[in-house]
């Protein structure tokens, strides 16, 4: 392979993130080897969940995955910069802020909502396209509730409260799903009578979702009805004003909401490339993904316009997912001398949500629908964001949907996501302390720390906390154990590792006791301090020396586990000192490990 090349990504999203990624992999060991990834913003941007910010579901940072989180430890250098040009000639990408040399570019810009030449749409209109436009959407709806709660005009209310979407397709569908979940919300805040609030589809052509089976589309029909949104089709827009839409009919629906999700363009910047566009401000490609003339340049996402057996790829996440590795493909084969390939897509299906707890879903020519079909859409979710940034990312979006949301709005409603004052659990933790401190304190009396003196073995780490033990070794027990005998593998490893070294084990038992007592007392690294109490309990079960009584302290420190030591405890300042400082050592950025 030729040394010293400069690989040079314009755009973050799906395509961009995901080329940036392959290319560090496929060459990081390779000497001279630069990947510089530019976006004019320092994140990435999940875009097919921003629906779920529009309506509220989800808030705005749960949508952003940070790219020094993505490529910490990556030789993938990062820059925060909004390109202008590109000179082919000198191989320069400019921008705002520098210039940027490169012998292979990969333009990944993205896409925007298109107008299709509707007059009034960007004026009046509303949409959720980008994370700004999404929170402006957000924000525009809320208001809308706020101000009809005060209005007394009938028409000028019933006006605030239509809420209309343009198209019928994934975006439009997915929106209004999330609108009917969320208006019944707002409703309750607002004090405003559910009958009063329209939220509509509005779609020119037929039938809705039209890249999905028929019977798919009926359910989703079905469902969205049921809740309240009244579907409109073969109903075109053909102007929008700040106080009303007009149809094809020549009919008007008075409203001061217009969400246009009619469809996308290539991103109006590609316009500054200098590249050959096709329809809608995409950029003409080869069958490698190359733009046309342009053998070092490629192009790759919603952005770029090629065919396969004559259609138009799709400007969906896979495509922007297969594009990119069919790109990564041709620069390392260039590099290395070797044939290209052409792109040949594989798509695996959709996913469509109609608000937290229904969807329909077609998968590799499976069809699914309600529960299962949300499940799916999680997982893939959750698999995308472990590729993109680890578990870090997949623990903070099950945190977003499962555990932090309000109203009930997720796939398991609001069990998960209720919540107590932790207050109630301090006199919980102190009282388990204390139990443990007491018992530790009481071995050491009876003569544990004393080497002498071994009643381990005899008493199998029997603790008092279940059953009081004697000072004599032979004491008779008093307990009807949980378990008749330790089990054979529990027996095993008391004979060959306890046994030898029964002092060292038996000090270890009483000093344990003592440490989970001071720690829950304290409120001092109280999940750990739970789960060695935990251990202990297990551990006095497979003894067989532990009564039913035993399991009370199991459960205890299961609801210790939910923050007790942030109430009247240490770890209120402990914990977010141990994050800050973990989030800066070089483990944590090379493992996405760390805590947000």
């Amino acid at each position: 392979m030729s040394r010293n090349k400069r690989i040079v990504i314009v755009g973050a999203g799906y395509g961009g993130v995901h080329a940036a990624k392959l290319l560090n992999r496929k060459l990081k060991k390779e000497e001279g080897v630069e990947i510089t990834l530019i976006d004019k913003k320092p994140y990435h941007t999940l875009v097919t969940d921003l629906h779920e910010v529009a309506g509220a579901r989800l808030e705005p940072d749960s949508v952003c995955v940070y790219l020094h989180k993505i490529f910490a430890g990556k030789k993938v250098n990062v820059i925060t910069d909004e390109v202008e040009k590109v000179d082919y000639e000198m191989q320069l990408v400019i921008g705002k802020a520098g210039q940027y040399g490169y012998d292979y570019l990969i333009i990944a810009v993205g896409s925007e909502p298109c107008d299709f030449g509707v007059p009034g749409v960007f004026e009046y209109g509303f949409t959720v396209g980008s994370l700004e436009s999404a929170t402006k959407t957000r924000e525009h709806i809320e208001e809308m509730f706020r101000k009809a709660s005060v209005e007394e005009d009938v028409e000028k209310r019933k006006k605030l409260l239509t809420f209309v979407v343009a198209g019928a397709g994934f975006t439009g569908i997915e929106t209004a799903g999330e609108l009917a979940e969320w208006t019944r919300d707002l409703c309750t805040k607002y004090h405003i009578d559910r009958g009063d609030v329209k939220v509509m589809v509005v779609e020119a052509l037929g039938n809705i979702l039209p890249n999905l089976n028929q019977k798919l589309a009926a359910k989703a029909f079905k469902y969205l009805t049921k809740q309240g949104v009244k579907i409109l089709t073969n109903c075109a827009i053909t102007e929008v004003n700040e106080g009303y839409v007009v149809l094809k009919d020549g009919n008007r629906i008075e409203t001061k909401t217009l969400i246009w999700t009619c469809g996308v363009q290539g991103n109006r910047c590609a316009e500054n490339f200098g590249l050959e566009l096709n329809k809608r401000y995409r950029i003409q490609t080869n069958e490698y993904m190359q733009a046309a003339g342009k053998e070092n340049v490629y192009v790759i996402g919603d952005v770029a316009y090629c065919e396969h057996e004559g259609k138009p790829a799709p400007q969906v996440v896979e495509t922007a997912l297969q594009t990119a590795e069919t790109a990564v493909h041709n620069i390392i084969a260039d590099m290395n001398g070797d044939s290209k390939k052409p792109f040949k897509p594989n798509y695996h299906g959709f996913m469509v949500s109609l608000g937290s707890r229904y969807a329909v879903a077609e998968l590799m020519g499976v069809s699914l629908s309600g529960f299962l079909a949300m499940a799916m859409k999680h997982l893939v979710n959750m698999h995308y964001l472990f590729g993109v940034a680890g578990l870090n990312a997949v623990l903070s979006y099950i945190m977003h949907e499962f555990f932090e949301i309000k109203g009930n709005r997720s796939l398991l409603g609001g069990h998960v996501a209720a919540r107590m004052p932790i207050l109630w659990l301090v006199c919980l933790r102190i009282y388990v302390g204390a139990l443990w401190l007491i018992e530790g304190i009481s071995k050491i009396q009876q003569g544990w720390l004393n080497p002498s003196k071994i009643f381990i073995i005899s008493t199998s780490d029997v603790s008092g906390a279940t059953a009081k033990a004697g000072e004599a070794a032979n004491t008779v027990q008093t307990v009807q154990p949980l378990l008749k005998q330790p089990p054979a593998v529990y027996k095993w490893f008391m004979d060959t590792f306890v046994a030898p070294h029964a002092f060292v084990f038996q000090a270890m038992v009483v000093m344990t006791e003592v440490a989970i007592g001071l720690a829950l007392i304290a409120g001092l690294f109280t999940v750990l301090a739970s789960a060695g109490s935990i251990f202990l309990a297990l551990n006095f079960i497979l003894s067989a020396m532990a009564d039913k009584s035993i399991l009370w302290y199991i459960f205890a420190a299961i609801a210790l586990m939910g923050g007790a030591g942030r109430a009247c405890g240490l770890d209120y300042y402990v914990i977010p000192w141990i994050k800050n400082w973990w989030a800066r050592t070089p483990f944590a950025r090379k493992t996405y490990l760390y805590v947000s």
